[in-house]
């Protein structure tokens, strides 16, 4: 018996509802190399620098010069698939692919097809219900970048600037394994975390170092063809590309409830204003007739090559995930984002090794660095508290100089450059605790003279709800000691006192 397909159903006036429509998402990735020079010349890769002047002859594909690999972004490419356990080619080939268009000087791109230098792998990525799921690689290929081209300063023409064409990528392209735009953005932030990792990018999507085209289409749940497919091209963030799919795969139920058909096409999405459009009918790989570069030998990769970029290879975000479980006793969701992230990992660590605490560095991390972070929009490399300083701000919150909530105001005036430390800072502001028995004590007494109808009330309840009530004493004592109090102390006299 056929299968019927989404276009048959909408034809038979019998919409599926949102939970009977499957989507099936697969990803390609330009991941920008971290080298400094250009994959076929010495043209230096930097970012920022005025248009059209990191282009070499090389670059243009002017008459008389010739390619030559850079030894540099192979490793790179090698050192990826090592991290995804991914096959190595040891002989690959680049090809060129041929198209017209405006910002590609040569009138083709370098790339590989047939023989790519990373075959197939797999990287596992984790949701927010804790559950794992395993997205396949199919292959990675090294290729070059185009140039760019500028629309916004120009009136009815475009400028080219040329500085990024000949830039190294690896192109990494998924298996359709995705099934919704969370575990699309899952699998995007955990390749991010990868290849920072390693270090053969700097991930910097703000600057194109990460792009990511998103391929969906919608399947009724139970039809075992693919529908036709979109390509959704250059997403730049995570949020964007979560949007995107999101909106696409609305559009694509809409239309075939509606009768029509979803066209095989490249699309673009704005991010900023929320709109998406047609860009161009999707081409097949005979439209840009691929052939074996005449420039350029077959690449070959020794044994002994793998054996060194193995043995450097750092440790993995997933490895990192289970030592910070098993070795520092942190859970496995908190684990799990600390990794996820080169930079936030070193901080952690760091801030636990010097604290002696790793579950307070974790709280602290996750918690008040976190959200100032993403307060002011900037990276944890640029944070103003340092791991050290935030490793001594939890130091004196395990010796009670401080407590939990005075521990918060020293942050905030860290993040605000008012001191070089906690100690400064506790010192300067007058912030220490009250850890003396006999002027807690002297504030209690106060605040039960003060409150004598609800001691009475204390006293007249039965054990079982003393719990809360005690809770009212508490705050007014905290607030007699202007937060300065130890809370541990204040609540073991407070009962002592309440109950006698």
């Amino acid at each position: 018996m056929s299968q019927t397909t989404p276009s048959q159903l909408a034809s038979d006036h019998r919409p599926l509802s949102a939970g009977q429509w499957e989507t099936v998402i697969g990803l390609e990735i330009h991941v920008q190399l971290a080298t400094k020079t250009k994959i076929f010349s010495g043209a230096s890769t930097a970012f920022g620098a005025e248009p059209n002047t990191q282009a070499c002859a090389v670059d243009l594909g002017l008459p008389g010069v010739l390619p030559v690999v850079n030894e540099e972004a192979i490793n790179m490419a090698i050192k990826f698939g090592l991290g995804i356990d991914a096959e190595i080619n040891q002989v690959n080939v680049f090809e060129r692919k041929n198209y017209f268009y405006p910002d590609l000087p040569k009138g083709y791109q370098t790339t590989q097809l047939e023989k790519p230098i990373v075959g197939a792998g797999h990287i596992e990525i984790t949701l927010k219900d804790g559950s794992t799921k395993t997205v396949r690689i199919h292959h990675a290929h090294l290729e070059e970048d185009a140039g760019k081209s500028l629309h916004e300063d120009y009136h009815g023409m475009s400028g080219i600037d040329l500085n990024r064409a000949g830039t190294p990528l690896i192109e990494i392209v998924t298996e359709p394994d995705m099934r919704n735009a969370e575990e699309a953005v899952a699998f995007a932030r955990k390749l991010h975390s990868i290849v920072t990792t390693l270090g053969i990018c700097d991930g910097d999507m703000s600057q194109g170092s990460m792009r990511f085209d998103v391929n969906v289409s919608v399947r009724a749940k139970g039809q075992k063809e693919l529908g036709t497919r979109t390509e959704t091209k250059n997403l730049n963030s995570f949020k964007f590309m979560e949007a995107a799919i999101l909106k696409e795969v609305e559009r694509q139920i809409d239309l075939i409830e509606d009768g029509g058909e979803v066209i095989q096409e490249t699309r673009l999405y704005n991010g900023d204003t929320g709109e998406a459009r047609s860009m161009r009918s999707k081409e097949e790989a005979n439209d840009y007739r691929y052939f074996p570069c005449p420039d350029l030998l077959p690449v070959v990769i020794e044994d002994s090559r793998l054996e060194k970029l193995r043995a450097e290879m750092p440790e993995m975000p997933d490895t990192k995930k289970a030592r910070f479980v098993s070795d520092l006793g942190l859970s496995e969701v908190d684990a799990e984002i600390l990794s996820g992230d080169q930079a936030t990992a070193a901080f952690f660590e760091t801030a636990a090794k010097i604290s002696g605490d790793a579950k307070l560095a974790s709280n602290w991390v996750l918690g008040e660095v976190s959200k100032s972070l993403n307060a002011k929009s900037i990276e944890i490399s640029d944070s103003p508290v340092s791991a050290e300083a935030l490793a001594g701000l939890i130091t004196r919150i395990k010796d009670n100089t401080i407590s939990g909530k005075i521990a918060k105001q020293v942050f905030e005036a860290l993040w605000n450059s008012e001191g070089k430390d906690a100690d400064e800072i506790i010192e300067k502001k007058g912030l220490k605790q009250v850890t003396d028995t006999g002027a807690i004590e002297s504030m209690i007494d106060e605040v039960l003279a003060a409150n004598a109808q609800q001691v009475e009330n204390y006293r007249a309840a039965p054990p079982e709800k003393r719990g809360k009530m005690i809770g009212f004493f508490v705050g007014q004592a905290m607030k007699a000691s202007k937060g300065k109090a130890n809370p541990g102390m204040v609540n073991q006299i407070l009962k002592k006192k309440l109950d006698a």
